[in-house]
């Protein structure tokens, strides 16, 4: 019957009572502490206390801490709960947003392009294992270099701009969606490359008919997890790149203008364009499954 437990012999009684001897008095582990466990604990327990003596050793030039904290909740007030447009009109504020959109659009299309043909040399279910490793290093490098950097060596050539952003956003997205499709692709079932390569396809026949149909819901989903994140990389480029767009206006109002007001109603456009971007990258994902 179900749930019953049935012991065999004088042998099975006596480690019964052997198991519950050890379980009255304690010595059953549940889990070991190993050294990596220890080795994080220390971690975390040397940069709070870095942290603790930082905070205690600032100078802070006689800063009164309940005045900062009264002040910078009356700016999130008036950010939030008071946003006003006094220097941008609407219609120009809703062009520079679509300004932002091109520089994210254009930098994850070209981006996805090129890393689908470089993935291709970095899979290691359907490419040579000499070009995995190169491809492999090369993307990891170009993917460990932040992009607000790439953005500002490119602009060494092509100068402070909209162009200088497309190609730092370009680069970076296309080492990020290099690793993103090949490990999509290597994911994929041996077993059917084995099948097509087995009734003699060829390399591309792989490609399109076995590799594409199966990874392409991962890959989309990817693409449009990219595009936000260069949506949003493109709005703080707008400012530390010159590349225009709403983020220069936000700049502009925060730093130069200080004007919280319409720093407030810029991120609102910001906040519900992001969210709208959402949902339609949603729901082309639901139609492509």
């Amino acid at each position: 019957m179900t749930g019953e437990t049935t012991i065999h012999g004088p042998s099975s009684v006596m480690e019964l009572e052997r198991f519950m001897n050890r379980s009255s008095k304690g010595n059953i582990k549940i889990g070991s502490k190993s050294r990596s466990q220890k080795a994080v604990r220390g971690l975390i327990i040397g940069l709070l206390a870095i942290t603790i003596y930082a905070f205690v050793t600032f100078d802070y030039q006689g800063i009164d801490f309940a005045e900062a904290v009264m002040e910078t909740l009356h700016n999130i007030r008036t950010v939030f709960l008071e946003p006003e447009l006094s220097r941008d009109t609407i219609s120009g504020v809703l062009y520079q947003l679509l300004v932002t959109f091109c520089l994210g659009t254009l930098s994850t299309v070209i981006g996805a392009v090129l890393a689908f043909f470089c993935s291709l040399l970095c899979a290691s279910n359907i490419a040579h294992p000499l070009s995995v490793r190169i491809v492999k290093s090369l993307v990891a490098i170009a993917r460990a270099v932040p992009t607000v950097l790439w953005v500002l060596i490119f602009a060494v050539s092509a100068g402070l701009g909209s162009v200088a952003a497309v190609m730092g956003l370009t680069f970076h997205s296309f080492a990020y969606l290099t690793k993103a499709y090949a490990e999509s692709i290597e994911e994929m079932d041996p077993g059917v490359i084995e099948a097509l390569k087995a009734n003699g396809a060829s390399y591309w026949q792989i490609i399109c008919q076995a590799v594409v149909p199966t990874t392409i819901t991962s890959m989309v989903a990817w693409t449009f997890m990219r595009f936000e994140i260069n949506f949003a990389n493109a709005v703080a480029m707008g400012a530390a790149a010159g590349a225009g767009g709403i983020g220069f206006n936000l700049y502009m109002a925060g730093s130069f203008y200080f004007d919280l007001r319409e720093m407030g109603i810029l991120t609102y456009i910001v906040v519900i364009a992001v969210i709208l971007l959402e949902m339609v990258s949603t729901r082309i994902k639901a139609k492509v499954k």
